[in-house]
């Protein structure tokens, strides 16, 4: 497994499915995990149950509230984190948000929430920990997207065209701060996390008829990628982006 010890991490919207997985597999790989979580009460229950899976299999962590959508509340989450550990070495922008609905129907509230939590997130994160990255040098921006920001989606323009954003931020600015910091993307097919609870049945077996691999994936299906992205395993990667999404996009 790679290494990562003495790293300081950061992952948005850790305390659930593919966050949680990444933010434990971090720790594994021996980084100190800042567990980020919306200002809410379950929100809360839920970091500290990470933090404590994590430092109870010998890891750092502390958990760390921020709205992501929020500028005020992204900068004083990075001013938090880097007055305990200092500047992160790796930032994983995970946070984001997944509802269903064809266009001709969607409320225009439906789209600007999508934007500003999985577009938006991932820029303001970004622009207020880069500084830090760029000072310390040697550091890793690791983009959550998804297939379909690559191949679309019916009844998910919305979700397809900010994840679309994301991989396209993510070459642009691998072009502006490498070699100082990398910046790279995963794309993942659909995974079985509580992001899919408002799908749909007849989507989610139309989805799993057509991919290649047979089934939907796992969360431990795509925190490796995370863990290799962060490493110096990875240290000749940027403006990529990884896709460990069973063949649903090949490209």
């Amino acid at each position: 497994m790679p290494q990562l010890d003495e790293a300081n991490a950061l992952v948005t919207g850790a305390t659930r499915g593919i966050g949680r997985g990444i933010a434990e597999a971090l720790a594994d790989a021996g980084a100190r995990v800042a567990v980020n979580h919306p200002p809410d009460e379950d929100e809360r229950s839920l970091a500290r149950d990470v933090v404590d899976e994590i430092t109870h299999a010998g890891g750092e962590a502390m958990a760390l509230e921020g709205d992501v959508s929020d500028a005020d509340s992204v900068q004083s989450m990075i001013e938090t984190f880097e007055s305990e550990w200092g500047p992160a070495d790796v930032l994983v922008n995970n946070a984001g948000i997944l509802t269903q609905s064809e266009l001709v129907d969607m409320p225009v509230e439906m789209w600007d929430e999508t934007m500003d939590v999985d577009l938006r997130g991932v820029f303001l994160t970004t622009r207020f920990a880069l500084p830090g990255m760029l000072e310390s040098g040697d550091a890793s921006i690791i983009n959550v997207a998804s297939q379909l920001g690559i191949k679309g989606g019916e009844e998910l323009v919305h979700y397809s065209a900010a994840k679309g954003g994301v991989i396209a931020f993510t070459r642009a600015l691998a072009r502006e701060v490498s070699p100082d910091v990398r910046v790279n993307a995963i794309a993942p097919g659909p995974v079985e996390t509580s992001l899919l609870n408002d799908i749909s049945e007849e989507w989610r077996e139309a989805k799993e008829a057509e991919l290649p691999m047979d089934r939907l994936g796992r969360v431990e299906d795509i925190a490796p990628t995370a863990v290799f992205l962060a490493s110096d395993d990875s240290s000749y990667y940027t403006g990529q982006t990884l896709s460990p999404d069973g063949g649903d996009a090949m490209h």
